[in-house]
């Protein structure tokens, strides 16, 4: 299996529901040398994975009390491989459990210790464990953390689609389209996507929406420096006939490059042959209001996450906050939740985090009560908000009631964060 890691440069990861199983293990590893971070849950460890480095995880399979199936340890996995194909896991399981553990081998896992274990087992397991980590990443390398910038966290039926079709069209050069609200995570998933390809050359980000009169040169620009890499285009709907028509042009020819695209738009109507071809593969992400437990487990997950990245001990949000996320989502999908919490974090006094903590702070501060709002960037973004609801976010109706040609609407969309 290759050179032993010395195990003083070796950090394990448990996760396990039981306190007394992760003490455990905790004493029998540090007294080797090993450092040993908990997890409670799945959920849990992608914060611990996102905010450092670990080489060895030892996974429990079950979660929920009363269950055996292993099921969810056996997600976590296949969602783990994804994320991090090297990643090493050694699973823990009871004595009924040899043949979920042989399983999970064959799902990835690289080895397993049976409840309750000697320590000498446990041990031996993780040193070998970490022998094999060091070899998959190269003897000089270290280990790294879950890129965050990838990393799509939640549970709901629309997400494990969106992180299936990331894992299934990554590794091939078909041409994709995620469509979604502004802070929805549609870059995040075009990020996962490039991740996934295997390409060396880097990702080269297009917002067509803030082209000028140059589009086709800007496009043939970004398609030469992405090559071999991945072209992300940003409102690709936004480009003047010219563009569309190089960017046409280019899908025919041969882009040196795998293109990715992402929208605010709902589907496109079948003429549009722009969105028809860059939509071989189409990803939808839902506002955060429609993805229902996910706001509780998004909150939680960057809680514990900038609590570990600023030093502080993570605070349970309490009843009120638990209460207004599951109402009214803060502004900015995904993005502003994850402001507020980082906020939160910074911020709040108390042992716990309320709804309080969790509010939006006020963008140059509102109009008193009673009185007209005369700040001209709110009203503006009021205006092209309600006109975008209107007509169910279609861009095309909406600058037609607005009088503005679909670019300008666009670039007041991408001003205001809509």
């Amino acid at each position: 299996m290759g050179e032993r890691l010395s195990s003083d440069s070796t950090t394990v990861l448990l996760v396990d529901d039981d306190p007394d199983v992760a003490t455990a293990a905790r004493v029998a590893l540090n007294r080797e040398g090993y450092r040993v971070l908990s997890a409670a849950s799945p959920a849990e460890a992608w914060s611990v994975l996102a905010a450092e480095p670990v080489d060895v995880i030892l996974l429990d399979l079950n979660f929920t009390r009363g269950e055996t199936s292993g099921e969810e340890g056996f997600r976590w996995l296949a969602e783990l491989r994804v994320q991090d194909p090297s990643a090493v896991v050694v699973v823990v399981t009871g004595h009924s459990g040899i043949n979920i553990a042989v399983a999970a081998m064959k799902a990835g896992a690289s080895d397993f210790v049976m409840k309750p274990w000697s320590n000498a087992r446990l041990v031996d397991t993780v040193r070998d464990a970490a022998a094999l980590a060091r070899e998959r990443r190269g003897e000089a390398g270290e280990a790294p953390a879950v890129d965050e910038d990838t990393l799509i966290v939640g549970d709901s039926e629309p997400i494990r689609r969106a992180r299936d079709l990331i894992a299934r069209a990554g590794p091939t050069a078909a041409a994709v389209l995620i469509r979604g609200p502004a802070g929805a995570g549609k870059s995040l998933a075009a990020r996962a996507l490039h991740a996934r390809s295997g390409r060396t050359e880097p990702l080269v980000r297009l917002d067509a929406a803030a082209l000028g009169p140059d589009a086709e040169a800007a496009l043939r620009r970004a398609a030469a420096e992405a090559a071999n890499g991945t072209l992300l285009i940003e409102e690709p709907a936004a480009l003047p006939p010219a563009g569309r028509a190089a960017l046409v042009g280019l899908l025919e020819g041969g882009l040196p490059a795998r293109l990715v695209s992402t929208t605010r738009e709902a589907a496109a109507g079948a003429d549009d042959d722009l969105m028809a071809r860059l939509a071989t593969v189409e990803i939808v992400l839902p506002p955060l209001g429609e993805r229902g437990d996910d706001v509780v487990l998004l909150a939680e997950h960057f809680v514990r996450l900038f609590s570990r990245r600023y030093g502080k001990a993570p605070k349970p949000l309490d009843a009120s906050a638990l209460e207004a996320l599951a109402e009214t989502p803060p502004p900015g999908d995904v993005r502003g939740l994850r402001q507020a919490c980082e906020r939160a974090v910074v911020l709040a006094d108390g042992d716990v985090l309320t709804a309080a903590d969790l509010a939006p702070a006020p963008a140059g501060g509102a109009a008193p009560a009673g009185q007209p709002d005369l700040n001209l960037a709110r009203s503006e973004k009021a205006i092209v908000e309600a006109a975008l609801k209107r007509h169910a976010h279609n861009v095309s109706h909406a600058a037609r009631e607005l009088g503005l040609t679909r670019a300008a609407l666009y670039r007041r969309m991408v001003k205001h964060g809509l």
